[in-house]
C-alpha cells in the first residue's frame, strides 16, 4: 500500500520531489489526471496526497474534497505568488500548503510530519482535519512523553476522555493501568473511598480493605473527569497527592507512596470557580500545568461531514443496516446545527436515524426539526419493526442515550446557573399618580423597586434579597448572578438580616 499519492500536474516539482521522498524510505506513486488520482485514494487508501500543480482548479479541489472525506491528508504546494490562492485551497479544505521555493529537505520533514500525523490520528481515535484538531495532536505528541499534570477543558461530548487515553497510550507508561474516575457520578464520601481506598472498619460496611484508583494506578496514569465537581474536603486530599505523591486510605495511619501521572478535565471554567471560592487556587494551579483546550464541534464545523460518514460507516456495520451515505441537503443541515451535546450528540444522532430511518440514506426529513432549530436533546425512542420487540442492539442504544440525556440535562443546568444577572432598579414617583404598569417597561423585569428616601444600603438589600428570589435561595447563584464573591454575599446577607 502506497503511503503517498503525488499528482504529476507539474513535472518539474513533481519528479525531484518523489525522488526524495523515495530515498527518505515512502512508498509513491504517480498519478497524472484527477480521475487516475481519485482512483488510486480510493485503491491505495494513503496517509498522504500531495498536488504540485493547478491547485486553483475545480479537479484539484474536488481531489482535496474526495481525500478529506475519506480521512486522507493533502499538501498542496503553490507558487510563490500565488498567496490568494493559498487562502483558498486552505478554505476548501487542504492539510496544509507549502512553498514551491522551500528548500527540498524541509519539504520531506514537512511531509514526514503529516504522516505521522496522521497515523497518530488514525491509531488514537481522534476524528477530523480541522486546525483545532490538528493543535490538539500537536499538544499530545508534545505531552505524552512527560509525566507532568495536565488539565484537559471543554464542554461535555468533546472528547476529553480520548485524549487522556492517547496521552497515556503514547507515554512511556502505556502498558501500564489507565484509570479513569468520573468525579461527579459519586458522592463526597464515596469519592473518597473510591480514591484513596479504605481499610476494613473504617466505616458502617467496610469489612475488608479496598484499595482505591490511586493504588490501582501506580506506575500508570488515573484520569480524573469532571475534577471542577469535586467537594472542598477532597479538594485539599488530591492537593496532598500532587504535593507529595502519598496519601492515606480512609481509616489509614500508613502513608501510601504512588507513582502515577494526573490527567484531570472539566466542562467547567476552572478559574471561575476558583473566583466564586469553589475550587482551590493552589490545586487549580497544580492541575493546570500543562493544558489542553477542545474545541465544541460549532466552531469546527469542517470536521462535521468526515465525522457523519465515519459514523455512518461504523454504525450500519454495527447494526448490520446497509447504508449508502447521507443526502447533500441533510448533510448541510447537521453542518448548520448548533450541537449543544458536541461530537457525542452527533454520534448518537446518526445512531438513531440509522436504526430508525425508513430508508437506506439519510435525508433532510429524516433528521429532528429540535436538532434543527438548535434545541436539540436526544431522547431514545423505542422502536418496534412489524411488530417485533426491539433487539438487544436497539435496547442498548436506547440505555446509552439516557446516560448521555443526564449528561446533558447536567450541562444544561450548569450553563443556566451562569447566565447573566438581569436585575433592574425602577424609581417609582412619590406620591406615584400613575399606574404601575405605566411606570415600568412591560419588558423589565421588576425584581428591585427605588422609591424616594431609600438609602443605598436600603437598594443593595432590596438587590441581594432578589437576586437570592431569582436563584430560589441558591447563594452561590446569587453570587454570580450579583458578580461578587460568595464571601461577600455571606456577609451581606448577615448585615441585612436576609438569613
Amino acid at each position: 500500500m502506497a503511503e503517498i499519492i503525488l499528482t504529476m500536474a507539474d513535472l518539474e516539482t513533481a519528479v525531484p520531489l518523489n525522488a526524495a521522498l523515495e530515498e527518505a524510505g515512502f512508498t509513491t506513486v504517480y498519478v497524472s489526471a484527477v480521475d487516475d488520482a481519485r482512483a488510486a485514494v480510493r485503491r491505495e487508501h494513503p496517509d498522504l496526497v500531495i498536488l504540485t500543480g493547478a491547485v486553483h482548479e475545480a479537479p484539484a479541489i474536488d481531489l482535496v474534497g474526495y481525500a478529506r472525506d475519506l480521512e486522507i491528508y493533502s499538501l498542496a504546494l503553490l507558487e510563490p505568488t500565488d498567496s490568494e490562492r493559498a487562502e483558498r485551497v486552505e478554505r476548501i479544505g487542504a492539510t496544509a500548503v507549502m512553498s514551491k521555493t522551500v528548500a527540498m529537505v524541509e519539504r520531506v520533514a514537512t511531509v514526514r510530519r503529516l504522516v505521522d500525523r496522521r497515523r497518530l490520528q488514525q491509531r488514537i481515535g481522534i476524528i477530523g482535519q480541522s486546525g483545532p484538531i490538528h493543535q490538539v495532536l500537536v499538544k499530545i505528541e508534545q505531552m505524552a512523553p512527560v509525566s507532568t499534570t495536565v488539565l484537559i477543558q471543554g464542554e461535555s461530548g468533546t472528547g476529553k476522555e480520548l485524549v487522556a487515553k492517547a496521552l497515556h497510550d503514547l507515554s512511556p507508561r502505556r502498558g501500564k493501568p489507565f484509570i479513569p474516575v468520573h468525579c461527579a457520578a459519586l458522592t463526597e464520601t464515596l469519592l473518597e473511598s473510591e480514591l484513596f481506598g479504605h481499610e476494613k472498619g473504617a466505616f458502617t460496611g467496610a469489612a475488608e480493605r479496598r484499595l482505591g484508583r490511586f493504588e490501582l494506578a501506580d506506575t500508570g496514569t488515573i484520569f480524573l473527569d469532571e475534577i471542577g465537581e469535586i467537594p472542598t474536603s477532597t479538594q485539599v486530599k488530591l492537593l496532598r497527592v500532587l504535593e507529595t505523591r502519598s496519601f492515606f486510605r480512609v481509616g489509614g495511619v500508613v502513608p501510601i507512596k504512588v507513582d502515577v501521572r494526573v490527567v484531570a478535565a472539566t466542562n467547567r471554567a476552572l478559574k471561575e470557580s476558583v473566583t466564586l471560592g469553589e475550587f482551590r487556587e493552589d490545586l487549580f494551579y497544580r492541575l493546570s500545568v500543562l493544558n489542553i483546550e477542545l474545541a465544541p464541534l460549532r466552531e469546527r464545523r469542517e470536521d462535521v461531514p468526515i465525522l457523519v460518514r465515519r459514523f455512518i460507516r461504523e454504525l450500519s456495520r454495527q447494526h448490520d443496516r446497509p447504508f449508502r451515505g447521507i443526502t447533500t441537503e441533510a448533510m448541510q443541515r447537521l453542518v448548520e446545527a448548533r450541537w449543544p451535546g458536541n461530537v457525542r450528540e452527533l454520534r448518537n444522532l446518526i445512531e438513531s436515524m440509522v436504526v430508525l430511518a425508513p430508508g437506506t440514506e439519510i435525508r433532510a426529513s429524516d433528521i429532528p426539526a429540535d436538532v434543527l432549530e438548535g434545541a436539540h436533546t436526544l431522547l431514545p425512542v423505542l422502536a418496534t419493526h412489524r411488530g417485533q420487540a426491539p433487539t438487544g442492539q436497539e435496547v442498548e442504544f436506547i440505555l446509552r442515550s439516557i446516560v448521555d440525556l443526564r449528561l446533558q440535562v447536567e450541562e444544561l443546568r450548569r450553563r443556566l446557573e451562569q447566565r447573566p444577572a438581569k436585575v433592574q432598579v425602577i424609581e417609582i414617583p412619590e406620591p406615584s399618580v400613575m399606574p404601575l404598569h405605566e411606570v415600568v417597561p412591560e419588558s423589565a423585569e421588576l425584581d428591585v423597586l427605588y422609591r424616594p428616601g431609600m438609602t443605598m444600603a436600603d437598594v443593595e438589600k432590596a438587590t441581594i434579597g432578589a437576586a437570592l428570589r431569582e436563584s430560589r435561595g441558591n447563594r452561590r447563584q446569587a453570587a454570580s448572578r450579583l458578580g461578587i464573591g460568595e464571601r461577600t454575599l455571606y456577609r451581606k446577607i448577615k448585615e441585612f438580616g436576609l438569613v
